[in-house]
């Protein structure tokens, strides 16, 4: 019978920093996902976008820049040998702010959607990836 043993301070460090970067990383997934919703309240054909929710979806991808840079400070400084989440994270921190830099631009010319959206569901589906990556390997220790 083979006994594993680990050094318990290791284990319970990378817990803790898993666990950091789950909870930072699953708000700038929700924020993510709250801007899909936000975009269907004001995006109607034919019709002049309502302000005041081109207001909240614009407030809501600066919260989710915010918390992709510090999920990849986090990633990067606690979990460094976990290359795909920290490059992750960072790829998705760079594509938010490509993808607000475009959204600024939709209010000015609406051709700027069709790399808008389509990119807009390129993040979603890199903010699933990424928690279910983070728990992947973290729970296989």
């Amino acid at each position: 019978m083979t006994v594993r043993t680990s050094d318990p301070r290791s284990t319970e460090k990378g817990s803790s920093s898993d666990r950091l970067f789950s909870v930072i990383i699953g708000l700038a997934s929700l924020a993510i996902v709250l801007q899909g919703l936000w975009a269907g309240l004001f995006v109607h054909e034919g019709e002049d976008y309502e302000e005041s929710w081109v207001d909240v979806h614009a407030r809501g991808a600066e919260v989710a820049i915010v918390l992709a840079l510090v999920a990849t400070v986090v990633a990067f400084i606690r979990l460094r040998s976990r290359r795909d989440l920290w490059l992750g994270s960072a790829t998705l921190a760079v594509l938010l702010v490509v993808e607000a830099y475009l959204g600024g631009l939709v209010g000015d010319e609406s051709r700027w959607t069709i790399v808008h959206f389509p990119l807009a569901l390129a993040l979603m589906a890199l903010a699933v990836w990424l928690p279910l990556r983070s728990r992947a390997r973290s729970t296989a220790r």
